[in-house]
């Protein structure tokens, strides 16, 4: 999708002045833009994507998921932004009749160690405002999940699941409709302050704006880095791998499966997520990706690769959890080790049940002592702002998080 609107747009395939422009195409990029113009009707706004579709990374390589803010540090951005986000979310998907479904999530306590750690869950959901939590016994949990396992459980009853490749073309549809501008193919380079403009060197031309923001995901902090200052966290890829359910055992799985999360563990840990799309998803695990889009496992790019492990902050992080590292190694490489920790939560799921699916790769931001920005992560240079850590739950919270970016820079 690309609109040229002949007032911005000089012979020479640059642009005269825009108001704003937003680097990067995905959900909070797009809903950024979306948010601007619905504030702003009459500024120019111009998207830069690199690639030749918006959303064609993070966004569209998860499990679709929409996630409430049950896991989220009460106060932290991540639990504001995801509890406004995802009530957001559902009343755009409500009002441009996108495929979405708020099927509930039930999160299972599989021993007494983990009691206390479900505890801290419902304690947080409740300071958050998630609404209609339910404690369920081991008889209700299984009138919900009947092949599920644990002694205790949880419902989040406004936890789902969306189609948000359909939410990101509809958010692109909707910048276009407002007079903004996308343009594809145009990967910025460079970011040269011009006072309290910044000029935008690109592989399509100049760009002058008012106002930019930086939502580059798993390039943000080179983005930054072209700027002139020194990246304050760095990106380090982690790939996530999912098996799929063959259909004979998706009736195992009828909603959303998720384990009590180990305080020791810096992810959510393997899970089972029903589909918009149809099908259950399995996984993911957490390895080193071998490149910034390393979607498959041998997907390797030499600076990039370079870039994560001349890092300090990695070795620091792999000293620091050395038999998870190990571990989630081992399980991508063996399906009965993937296997095993699946019949924690649904027993009856066997080696047979499962073919390969997808994977994504979530852009972690590490700091330089090795630990991992747990936050959403913004920078703000000037009339320059930088998205620098949006991991989950950013795809549900893009709307929130794209007010919130225009509230600070229309300021």
């Amino acid at each position: 999708m690309e609109k040229n609107v002949k007032r911005w747009t000089d012979p020479n395939g640059g642009m005269g002045e825009v108001d704003c422009c937003i680097i990067g195409g995905g959900l909070v990029g797009l809903a950024t833009a979306y948010r601007f113009l619905e504030k702003f009707p009459h500024d120019s706004v111009l998207l830069l994507e690199k690639d030749s579709r918006v959303a064609c990374q993070q966004s569209t390589h998860n499990s679709g998921v929409l996630h409430a803010g049950l896991y989220y540090k009460p106060g932290s951005e991540k639990a504001k932004l995801c509890v406004e986000g995802i009530r957001e979310m559902v009343a755009f998907c409500q009002h441009h009749h996108i495929r979405h479904e708020q099927c509930g999530k039930l999160v299972v306590a599989g021993t007494v160690n983990e009691l206390p750690r479900l505890e801290t869950l419902w304690s947080r959901g409740n300071l958050n405002g998630l609404q209609g939590m339910k404690r369920l016994s081991v008889e209700e949990m299984r009138e919900r999940e009947p092949h599920v396992a644990g002694i205790q459980g949880i419902l989040v009853p406004e936890e789902g699941i969306v189609d948000y490749r359909a939410v990101a073309d509809t958010l692109a549809r909707e910048i276009v409709r407002l007079n903004g501008e996308i343009r594809l193919q145009t990967k910025v380079e460079k970011l040269i302050s011009e006072g309290t403009k910044w000029r935008l060197v690109t592989t399509q031309g100049e760009f002058v704006a008012k106002k930019v923001v930086n939502c580059g995901g798993l390039h943000s902090d080179l983005v930054l880095k072209s700027s002139g200052v020194q990246r304050p966290a760095r990106i380090v890829p982690f790939r996530g791998e999912y098996y799929d359910l063959k259909p004979e055992a998706q009736h195992l799985v009828k909603h959303l499966i998720y384990p009590v999360p180990d305080p020791d563990f810096p992810f959510l840990g393997v899970h089972f997520t029903r589909m918009i799309q149809g099908g259950v998803e399995a996984g993911p695990n957490a390895v080193l990706a071998l490149r910034r889009e390393g979607y498959r496992m041998f997907d390797f790019d030499l600076r990039e690769f370079w870039d994560a492990i001349s890092y300090p902050g990695l070795w620091r992080f792999l000293i620091q959890y050395p038999s998870m590292v190990t571990y989630e190694l081992y399980r991508s490489f063996s399906k009965e080790v993937f296997c095993r920790s699946l019949q924690r939560l649904v027993p009856a799921i066997q080696q047979e049940h499962l073919e390969e699916g997808s994977a994504g790769v979530r852009a972690q931001a590490m700091f330089p002592n090795g630990k991992l920005v747990e936050d959403f992560l913004f920078v703000h240079q000037g009339s320059l702002t930088h998205v620098v850590n949006a991991p989950s739950p950013a795809a549900t919270s893009s709307l929130a998080i794209g007010r919130r970016i225009v509230e600070e820079i229309g300021a």
